[in-house]
């Protein structure tokens, strides 16, 4: 692999910051901590710009490099998420129910990397606007950050961003143009009835049939009205109701997520939901209440960026995957890419726990590599200084 040679030099620093990181995770908006040890090191660097306070706790800082060019923003997540920690690490996390179990420590430390590289060398021409973001993994920080202004406040004409991956070989990048990540919209319904004693079921209005035949229905309508090849999960995950085997309750409550990668596919299964949802409750002859949010969008890969980010890639590793099929989880760097163009990709950290999972770490061996990228990267989009 042609790690840069500068950044594997200082390696171990970089394992120092994530794992410090790791030690001390906070969750959404409230990285108050995790951005001010950014801070303390962009300071250190001898970043020039440095911007605080941003979607709460959000960190721009800037670099510029030797005469006018491109401007090029790279981003990292920095929140944790609320999960005990199984790992056994010396690194640990030392707060009860938050752990970073999603790399995003990881994240932070690469960008951190080629800060201080090019803030070294600032060999190349124009900017680089480094977006140290919270809230990936609940309100979509990245979304805060793009309706606060910071495309158009530090000038950024084009986006990356790396993603941990713990079902990649160490050090292989995939990615793919269009789409690579699905929407992700959320739902909550409210079956009303009329609840009683479970003994005479006549002289009540029972919710619990309806609340199934809505189960039922949601599953029919991925399997019967969208294209097999439309991409479509709807996963019922939530249900609740009643408090005791002989009562009928008043009202049962389902709760579940939605995925697409379309935005036909997408308003289509918002309407049909509805309609199910409306249609049941007047088939069993109770009241019923949907409550649909949408959150994050897809996330879509524009296909000059992804070919370039493709190409750098392939100079720091021999293994890159340019055809990845498009995933069903979902990310707010989504909000990014639809203000600017750019490329999301996923950097291998050698197969182990999955993402989310209370025995998962971040493999630092990976830090180098990332860093290596994003600072190949602004090498070759800017040219030399």
């Amino acid at each position: 692999m042609a790690v840069v040679n500068r950044i594997a030099g200082f390696a171990d620093e970089m394992t120092g910051w994530r794992r410090h990181l790791h030690m001390h995770p906070e969750l959404s908006l409230e990285c108050f901590e995790t951005a001010a040890f950014v801070v303390e090191q962009l300071r250190e660097f001898g970043v020039d710009e440095i911007h605080e306070g941003i979607a709460t706790s959000g960190v721009v800082g800037v670099i510029h490099g030797k005469g006018p060019g491109p401007v090029t923003g790279l981003r990292a997540d920095m929140d944790a998420l609320p999960m005990d920690e199984a790992t056994g690490a010396q690194w640990a996390s030392t707060v009860p129910g938050r752990m970073h179990a999603c790399g995003h420590d990881g994240h932070t430390s690469m960008l951190l990397g080629a800060a201080k590289y090019l803030c070294e060398t600032r060999n190349f021409k124009g900017s680089v606007v480094l977006i140290f973001q919270p809230a990936e993994e609940t309100i979509g920080g990245g979304r805060i950050m793009v309706e606060e202004g910071i495309m158009e406040r530090f000038g950024v004409q084009e986006v990356y961003a790396l993603h941990t991956d713990p079902f990649g070989e160490l050090g292989e990048f995939r990615t793919t143009p269009g789409p690579i990540m699905a929407a992700v919209d959320d739902f909550e319904i409210t079956v009303m009835g009329k609840g009683g004693h479970a003994a005479y079921p006549h002289d009540c209005r029972d919710p619990m049939p309806c609340a199934f035949a809505i189960g039922q229905a949601l599953q029919a309508l991925v399997a019967r009205e969208i294209d097999p090849l439309g991409s479509l999960v709807i996963s019922l995950t939530m249900m609740h109701g009643g408090t005791a085997f002989n009562i009928i309750p008043e009202e049962v409550v389902l709760g579940g997520t939605v995925r697409s990668l379309d935005p036909n596919v997408r308003d289509l299964a918002e309407a049909r939901i509805a309609a199910i949802v409306a249609g049941q409750a007047a088939s069993y002859g109770v009241q019923a209440a949907l409550d649909y949010r949408r959150n994050y969008p897809p996330t879509v890969n524009h296909a000059a960026q992804t070919e370039f980010a493709v190409s750098v890639a392939r100079e720091v590793s021999p293994l890159v995957v340019d055809n990845l099929p498009p995933e069903m989880g979902a990310e707010d760097f989504s909000y990014m890419l639809n203000a600017r163009p750019g490329c999301f990709l996923f950097l291998g950290q050698g197969k182990g726990p999955s993402v989310h999972h209370n025995e998962f770490d971040f493999n630092d061996a990976a830090a180098p590599i990332g860093a290596s990228f994003f600072a190949r990267l602004i090498e070759r989009r800017h040219g030399t200084g």
